[in-house]
């Protein structure tokens, strides 16, 4: 019966006889690129990264769930997925992201020239690739900030997670003076039509039944709207917090960038990997020459 062979032959000879014959060449380079980069690697500002990590509220209106007692909703309860990603999106914000450049200087800090024709883009850049807003698997929202300086990375997450309130305030205060002033011109129209109402029932008696009829739907309106407004009041003072800090962050004391072990096996790897492929390449040229 005949052998039968199964798969590809393959010639571990040829293997053997490649590495004989390069083995000095492979080790030269392994050699150098080992030291290029662990050089490169020592040379790259290490960065810490400090995370502080957050749940957002439920987004219901404070005054309602004070005021109204048929109100079935607590604004001290948890936020849900909705809420999340409103805080997500109001974290990465430019209005967040201006008020941080600002607080911290963040042109000079990150060495920036105020004379840069693109110091925005730059300084944008910058800060998109220091700051990452997340959420955890349980909605929490999780602010890490990478910077040089251990404490400054700290802070800067702290003041991220702490603004948050400031900027959801400003929000519902430039909403709720647009609803207050609304309300207000409403409301003057509405004493207006009560006023001619009661004039007209002072003289035309006779229509008494459907001219109070009118004007108690008329105080019935205006009292409702009144309250209303001063709900509205109580959203555009009041300075609550939109937000549990969970942890806050503390200044790290081990650098999170660079992985110099990841570089230098990377590095040198790659490198080995890189001549074999290239003296691979060159010996099936010579054959084929040949």
């Amino acid at each position: 019966m005949a052998n039968l062979s199964f798969g590809n032959d393959y010639d571990h000879n040829a293997t053997i006889r490649f590495f004989s014959k390069w083995w000095k060449l492979l080790l030269w380079v392994f050699v150098i690129a080992l030291v290029a980069s662990l050089a490169v690697s020592l040379f790259i500002t290490p960065r810490y990264k400090a995370t502080a990590t957050l749940f957002p509220t439920n987004s219901n209106r404070l005054s309602k769930a004070v005021m109204d007692y048929h109100y079935s909703l607590d604004f001290m309860d948890y936020g849900i997925e909705r809420d999340c990603e409103y805080c997500i999106q109001i974290l990465l914000s430019e209005s967040m992201e201006r008020d941080v450049c600002s607080r911290f200087n963040l042109l000079e800090h990150y060495g920036i020239s105020p004379n840069d024709p693109h110091k925005m883009f730059k300084l944008h850049e910058q800060y998109r690739g220091n700051v990452n807003v997340k959420r955890t698997e349980y909605l929490g929202v999780e602010v890490s900030v990478l910077d040089v300086d251990p404490q400054w990375a700290a802070d800067m997450a702290n003041f991220i997670a702490a603004n948050y309130d400031t900027v959801c305030h400003r929000i519902h205060h430039a909403r709720a003076c647009n609803a207050a002033d609304l309300m207000e011109g409403v409301c003057a129209r509405l004493g207006e039509e009560i006023r001619d109402l009661q004039d007209s029932l002072r003289r035309n008696p006779q229509y008494s039944l459907a001219l109070t009829q009118m004007i108690n739907e008329k105080c019935h309106e205006l009292a409702d709207l009144e309250t209303r407004a001063a709900q509205t009041q109580v959203d555009m003072n009041e300075e609550v917090s939109y937000k549990f800090l969970l942890d806050q962050a503390v200044a790290p004391d081990k650098k999170a960038y660079p992985k110099r072990s990841v570089i230098v096996l990377l590095g040198t790897f790659g490198a080995v990997v890189m001549c074999i492929l290239v003296l691979l390449l060159c010996d099936a040229v010579k054959k084929e020459e040949e």
